[in-house]
């Protein structure tokens, strides 16, 4: 089983705190945990935290030791963590562990020295200060996560999410991170380079919400869906569609079809062995000209590299 260690560094904010445990802590392969996850600290105990909640940690440093991968997560410590955290990090980086950070805990990998020469990003409020403290550091302040070598950093809140996603992904494949999406009721995995939603303003909506329109595409993402027929299931104008579909999910009716359908390609090419053309078919790109073109605009990979590369992670021969 895959060990993960999330260092909580403090003050520490519960919420981020929260998020491996959720996200790994639902993964499943072969009918049982992919992950075991070991929240620890310099001492084990009551942990500072940033509001109300009273956060106790159960280990110590010793678990980062045996760890696969380590996580920090979002920290008010900007420039004076414990050296005992930031030498137990250069340990585990040392021996190859991977190593990770949610939100401002990338202030942590970077007094670490585990970000020089390395892109990173954190939460936009911060990205400023993270590349003006740490001008060894290339910030990307403009993206959800950020994977460069064996060091990967995320945005802030829900980005540690998509981190989280992201390399269950990696690990096991899409089936078992998109599962993991729909136990967790978030979005399906996201790519690191779509921006952080800076300063978005929250659209109201009248009536009930899409949800259950979106469902329904969702089971029909292999037959021809139009704006017109997404508005006529959910009972509305098609200009109220895209209104209130923007207020959801901050994507057109259009865009979030495309993108659903793209991940059910990817899906297909990781989880079978059905032809291009086929995985196209079913996932309603079209043909394996729009669904190259697609992917390559996406990820940067063909078909046939995307599916060599991710097929072992699905436990299947590339």
């Amino acid at each position: 089983m895959h060990r993960i260690a999330v260092v909580a560094v403090p003050p520490v904010t519960a919420f981020d705190l929260s998020i491996p445990e959720l996200v790994f802590g639902s993964a499943e392969v072969a009918g049982g945990p992919a992950y075991e996850v070991l929240v620890c600290a310099p001492e084990p105990g009551p942990v500072q935290s940033m509001g109300s909640l009273r956060v106790i940690v159960p280990h110590g440093l010793e678990v980062l030791a045996g760890a696969d991968t380590v996580m920090v997560t979002g920290s008010g410590a900007r420039s004076d963590a414990d050296p005992r955290v930031l030498e137990a990090l250069r340990a585990a980086a040392g021996r190859g562990a991977r190593i990770a950070s949610i939100c401002t805990g990338a202030f942590v990998l970077a007094q670490a020295g585990l970000l020089d020469g390395r892109s990173a990003t954190t939460y936009w409020v911060q990205a400023g200060a993270l590349g003006h403290h740490y001008p060894s550091v290339r910030v990307l302040p403009d993206v959800l996560f950020v994977e460069d070598g064996p060091v990967l950093t995320s945005a802030g809140l829900t980005a540690g999410v998509d981190l989280c996603l992201h390399m269950v992904r990696t690990d096991h494949g899409a089936a078992v991170a998109n599962a993991v999406a729909r136990l967790t009721l978030v979005s399906a995995v996201r790519h690191g380079g779509e921006e952080q939603p800076v300063a978005r303003p929250v659209v109201a909506t009248e009536g009930p919400s899409l949800a259950g329109t979106r469902g329904w595409a969702l089971e029909r993402l292999d037959t021809p869906l139009s704006s017109a027929e997404l508005a006529a299931h959910a009972g509305v104008s098609v200009r109220t569609l895209h209104r209130r579909f923007l207020a959801e999910t901050g994507v057109s009716p259009l865009q979030w079809l495309l993108t659903q359908r793209i991940e059910r390609a990817r899906e297909l090419l990781e989880s079978t062995d059905l032809s291009v053309e086929r995985v196209a078919d079913r996932s309603g790109l079209g043909g394996a000209d729009s669904l190259r073109r697609h992917l390559v605009q996406r990820i940067g990979l063909t078909p046939r590299a995307y599916r060599s590369k991710f097929a072992r992670a699905a436990g299947r021969p590339a």
